[in-house]
């Protein structure tokens, strides 16, 4: 069954890219309600084009989700998590080839969203036709749960999970996220750290004013300066907000050793960021456990006055800053986002206003779940390699929702991407080739998951 199903896959390739190519030209931008919904219209009818039964589900204040499902009448049920919409792909004039162009160039595939998540979603529908053009069925039942707003945090998603438990039982999850490292080898890991994203509003006089009035009028972005300075201390690159580190949970001697086993590559992250050293000048296990068991507080963007270009004698009549937490077990983001509130009125900035713009909390699956064995061993069998396998990643997902609330093992890492994919930059793309091995993934985890 397998076999047929990959020689399938090995000899459809070329179709396999266009399907691809067909989704990434349509633009499905979540912060600016560009063609969200046009493009849950087509992963829907792509859905279906290969037999799975596809329904778009509305959700109060937010964008659909497209969900499906294959009743194979196997024992066990994968369920894939997915997200159609992407980022902006703005600075525009940084892209060398068109964002919505799904052109190919040099063996690689450049378009907004291919690597995250387009890519992935094609593949996991390619390796489900590959089975059923050549068996008529799949070894193992499917469900697929695609939102459309995980690029501006998966604001409303929550809701579509709390009103579906009972639809979406599953024995395990396959995350929307995989790629491969500088030596080839994937990456697997099995949870993701929460955030809790905010805004930071000061305000002073009711209009910008002449500079020079700054000699009797209290400038906001000092303020704003100062409130954030009450929040970091820099030489230990420690958050000073009360609490903050209180539920903070540390790493078991099982996952340090995981760590280990699978260390930063250090040398080539530094050259592929153009930097000397990390933060704290850290290195080795402890670099490591401060990027996956270390919170984080940090400016995402800071604004005020006048930013153009030559001088404008202006003192701002107000000033901002967007700040995010990336959150570790056993932190959540409510609480979180009540400390700080608690902080700037603790140090006399009670008058700043604050706001929650997104919060997700932190998820974490089991390592001894049924599925890892499988992802391990097909990874192995597919590239060649032994996979990299760390507890968790440093990045942020509605993972929770699936792990810790509908209590379903949550596994991320198999993918179409490569660590120069680019997600987020301008000329976000992938390798043809990862392409093709990201379906041939899916086809054996599928084949393997389905024989208990």
């Amino acid at each position: 069954m397998v076999e047929k199903a990959l020689n399938y896959a090995k000899q459809h390739e070329e179709q396999f890219l266009e399907d691809l190519r067909y989704l990434v030209r349509q633009p499905s931008i979540a912060a600016q309600d560009k063609g969200v919904k046009e493009t849950a219209e087509m992963v829907k009818k792509m859905m279906e084009d290969v037999g799975v039964q596809a329904d778009i589900v509305p959700v109060e204040g937010g964008q659909p989700v497209v969900y499906g499902h294959l009743d194979a009448g196997r024992s066990r049920t994968l369920l894939f998590y997915d997200h159609y919409d992407v980022q902006p792909p703005e600075p525009l004039d940084e892209w060398s080839h068109p964002p919505f162009g799904g052109e190919v160039h040099d063996g690689s595939l450049y378009a907004r969203g291919v690597s995250d998540n387009k890519g992935n979603i094609v593949a996991r529908l390619k390796a489900i036709e590959a089975f059923i053009k050549t068996a008529g069925t799949v070894p193992v039942n499917i469900k697929f749960v695609i939102e459309g707003e995980e690029e501006i945090g998966s604001v409303n998603f929550h809701k579509f999970v709390e009103a579906e438990r009972a639809r979406l039982a599953s024995d395990a999850v396959i995350w929307e996220s995989g790629s491969r490292d500088v030596s080839g080898r994937p990456t697997i890991t099995f949870g993701n750290k929460g955030i809790c994203y905010i805004q930071l509003d000061c305000r002073g006089a009711n209009q910008d004013l002449h500079s020079s009035r700054a000699a009797i009028v209290e400038n906001p972005a000092w303020r704003l300066v100062q409130a954030l300075a009450t929040m970091k201390d820099l030489e230990t690159d420690r958050c000073l907000v009360g609490g903050f580190y209180d539920d903070v949970l540390p790493p078991t001697a099982r996952e340090i050793e995981m760590m280990e086993k699978n260390p930063v590559d250090e040398k080539e992250t530094l050259a592929q960021l153009g930097l000397r050293g990390f933060l704290l000048e850290l290195t080795g296990i402890e670099l490591s456990k401060k990027l996956l068991y270390q919170p984080t507080c940090t400016i995402c963007g800071l604004w005020s006055g006048y930013t153009g270009q030559g001088t404008k004698t202006v003192m701002p009549k107000e000033a901002h800053a967007k700040i995010d937490h990336r959150l570790v077990p056993n932190q959540t983001a409510l609480d979180i986002f009540e400390k700080v509130k608690r902080h700037l009125a603790k140090h006399g900035f009670a008058d700043i206003q604050i706001q929650l713009l997104s919060h997700e909390d932190p998820g974490q699956s089991s390592l001894d779940a049924p599925i890892v064995p499988v992802i391990l061993e097909t990874a192995r069998t597919t590239y060649g390699v032994e996979p990299v396998v760390n507890p968790r990643s440093a990045g942020s997902g509605p993972m929770y929702l699936f792990n810790r609330l509908l209590g379903i093992a949550t596994i991320s890492g198999v993918g179409v991407g490569y660590y120069k994919s680019g997600a987020h930059a301008p000329d976000e793309h992938i390798r043809l080739e990862d392409y093709h091995k990201g379906i041939e993934h899916v086809i054996r985890i599928m084949a393997e998951f389905g024989k208990a």
